[in-house]
């Protein structure tokens, strides 16, 4: 019973995973037709001949300057993590380490405020970003990340509770001051669910659309996302084949990184928050 039980969860995993690849294989497959093969009817999946050059020519298209918008969406991604990476984990070191008063309130106010989706807040921020003189430049994208962001902070307090306050107690007796505790304790230790947290910004910032979408003005600053859709719209469309191809080369670098932070990513989302 428990190996049909065990047959039965495998089968039904393996046709949601088939079923979550379906348009990534489409789309791989779309991109390597003719563009009468793209849109001709019943689809055919397995393309022939291979039409590799659609890659060549989406590179070479002066429509998308590949290395131009790769190098924005590079810059605000990174820029990104770093800010997301350092100003979370120091709020979340103060909610879960140090005692102070209203503590569990503000912690209700940050978990609170991550049902406030982003449309809700579009109009204030851009408000206050043309104030700024920020309309038109990048700092609208990175510069909120090193203010914290709620879920983050959410995920490494949660990883901060399990660590013992033994620890933190003890560098205080020998003279150390919170923010080293920070620093040279906590982390060192918290490097699994630094690593989730990085991953995580990094995508969200790399895939980000209606935020360039909104601040950004001069095709000279696209992101990748935005470009991608610029692409798509000139001349009244692209054909699908390089669109397709324009794609896969967008969301490759994001594969390659998931893939190479496989093991620390699941290690931190599986220890987060168990004592």
């Amino acid at each position: 019973m428990k190996l049909r039980h065990r047959l039965l969860v495998h089968f039904c995993l393996l046709l949601a995973a088939v079923a979550y690849l379906g348009p990534f294989l489409w789309m791989i497959s779309t991109s390597l037709k003719k563009e009468s093969q793209a849109v001709q009817m019943p689809p055919q999946w397995i393309p022939h001949p291979l039409q590799l050059h659609n890659y060549v020519r989406v590179f070479n298209s002066p429509a998308f300057d590949m290395s131009l918008y790769a190098r924005n969406t590079l810059i605000i991604a990174l820029l990104v993590t770093l800010g997301s990476v350092l100003s979370s984990s120091l709020v979340a070191y103060s909610l879960a380490k140090m005692q102070w008063r209203g503590r569990n309130v503000i912690f209700g106010i940050v978990l609170a405020s991550m049902m406030i989706p982003f449309p809700v807040l579009m109009v204030p921020l851009y408000r206050i970003f043309r104030e700024f003189g920020w309309i038109g430049t990048n700092l609208p994208l990175w510069v909120p990340a090193f203010f914290g962001a709620p879920f983050f902070i959410f995920l490494l307090r949660q990883f901060y509770l399990t660590i013992p306050k033994e620890l933190s107690e003890a560098a205080i007796m020998d003279g150390c001051t919170h923010f080293g505790i920070w620093w040279r304790i906590m982390l060192p230790l918290t490097r699994p669910a630094l690593a989730v947290v990085g991953l995580f910004s990094f995508m969200a910032a790399w895939n980000n659309f209606l935020g360039p979408l909104v601040y950004l003005t001069h095709q000279s600053t696209f992101t990748l996302p935005l470009a991608l859709q610029f692409y798509q719209s000139r001349s009244g469309g692209t054909t699908y084949n390089l669109l397709m191809a324009a794609s896969v080369i967008v969301i490759t670098p994001i594969l390659i990184l998931f893939f190479l932070a496989q093991k620390t990513f699941v290690r931190g989302i599986a220890t987060t928050g168990l004592k």
